[in-house]
């Protein structure tokens, strides 16, 4: 029968046959191969030295800190394949320990354990990053099997952020709630603007910039990665207020700029302070082109006219975004009616070499023409794609041909 870590009694019980490390039948130190690191938390002194010696002997190489502040700066210090933490301890819990800890480690394992169970804590386990959420009294055998996954765990995926490294391939991100949260933090605290020009080609002049959301976060390598952690967070109106006011800082300081083009995920409309006067977009509401994907779901705002009129009425202009790679069909532009589309960079790769594309876009460009609405072509990259561009009629270009996204302002190549 498996033995369970139950109290420090029984585990010193357990372990007596091998007092400091030696085996009964020889009386020589027999200790295997480290299994892994362990980081051991638990303000139950007893308790905690008779997990250690357990650890030990299943071939693990532990450490113990008695509270949450200590094993803080030992994981400031070193590197754990797993740590194991008690949920219930004086001046620090193990979720708030679980919160800290992410500050320094966003994927190591954490195994909690508890001698008083509950559905609220287990689920506040998980919630926020717990591996395993395991109940005292514990099988040995079992505790070990889990440690020894876990640890598995841990090394997968440092081999799988080192792979990606080495082939340039981007991270998924964090997956438990805690780590997604300390790193949302950190891209909400890095953020940044870049921007790039949109231009008239055939007169060689900028239009303007649309401001692209940039982040030194390196576990949220891309701007989708960032509102993917938003989302799951339920923190897009935060996210989306954060872009929206650093993105009007610098056109607010040069009237040259000209206009402002500025994305909009579905749910910003929702948020009040969009049309509030206090805004820093509304400022310079007559200078900016509010973009909305065509993928996006307008079913999600019940009330999109209503929400649209305002924000013409303080001067605001509308662009559907992407337009070809969405599905929304006649949708968006009924409920939208925008003064700007911008053609998605599908239909304008190799656009100078393929007579289908040149078709639908000449035939896009023509009606909205027809319907007052300016055309701009983005991803432009070559020359022939420029020409052939302005050739069908296209008002205004975007695209690496003239500058890549950079901090305000970057200088346009014509």
């Amino acid at each position: 029968m498996p033995t369970d870590v139950a109290s420090p009694s029984m585990l010193a019980a357990g372990a007596a046959r091998e007092v400091n490390g030696l085996d009964d039948d020889s009386g020589t130190f027999s200790a295997p191969p480290s299994v892994g690191t362990v980081l051991l938390v638990d303000d139950d002194e007893a308790f905690l030295r008779a997990l250690e010696r357990h650890l030990k002997l299943a071939g693990f190489a532990p450490k113990t800190a008695s509270c949450g502040a200590d094993a803080i700066a030992l994981l400031a210090s070193e590197q754990f394949d797993v740590v194991v933490s008690d949920i219930a301890m004086p001046g620090m819990s193990g979720i708030e320990f679980l919160r800290r800890l992410r500050d320094i480690d966003l994927v190591v394992p954490v195994v909690i354990l508890t001698g008083e169970p509950t559905v609220d804590t287990a689920a506040h386990a998980v919630e926020y990053g717990a591996y395993r959420y395991l109940s005292k009294p514990v099988a040995i055998e079992a505790f070990s099997a889990v440690l020894e996954q876990a640890v598995r765990f841990h090394r997968m995926a440092r081999m799988k952020a080192r792979a990606a490294a080495l082939l340039g391939t981007e991270s998924a991100g964090p997956g438990d709630r805690v780590g997604l949260e300390v790193s949302f933090e950190r891209a909400l605290e890095t953020l940044w603007m870049a921007y790039q020009p949109i231009v008239e080609p055939r007169r060689h002049v900028v239009y303007g910039f649309e401001a692209l959301m940039r982040s030194n976060e390196p576990s949220l390598p891309h701007p989708g990665a960032v509102l993917d952690a938003a989302s799951r967070l339920a923190r897009l109106e935060e996210l989306g207020r954060s872009v929206r006011a650093r993105a009007a800082n610098p056109m607010l300081e040069s009237a040259a700029a000209g206009a402002l083009f500025v994305n909009l995920h579905v749910r910003d409309l929702l948020d009040p302070t969009l049309t509030s006067d206090a805004s820093p977009l509304s400022r310079l509401a007559d200078r900016v082109v509010l973009e909305i994907t065509e993928r996006a779901a307008l079913d999600e705002v019940g009330d999109v006219r209503p929400r649209i009129r305002r924000l013409r009425e303080m001067g605001f202009r509308i662009a559907i975004d992407d337009l070809g790679a969405g599905y929304s069909g006649l949708t968006s532009f009924a409920q939208l009616e925008p003064e700007v589309v911008k053609l998605d960079m599908t239909l304008v790769r190799g656009i100078d070499s393929s007579a289908t594309l040149r078709k639908v876009v000449r035939s896009m460009t023509s009606l909205c023409h027809d319907m007052n609405i300016l055309v701009v072509a983005e991803g432009v990259e070559t020359t022939a794609e420029r020409d052939t561009l302005v050739e069908l009629g296209c008002d205004l270009l975007q695209g690496y041909l003239f500058a890549k996204p950079e901090r305000p302002f970057p200088d346009v190549r014509w």
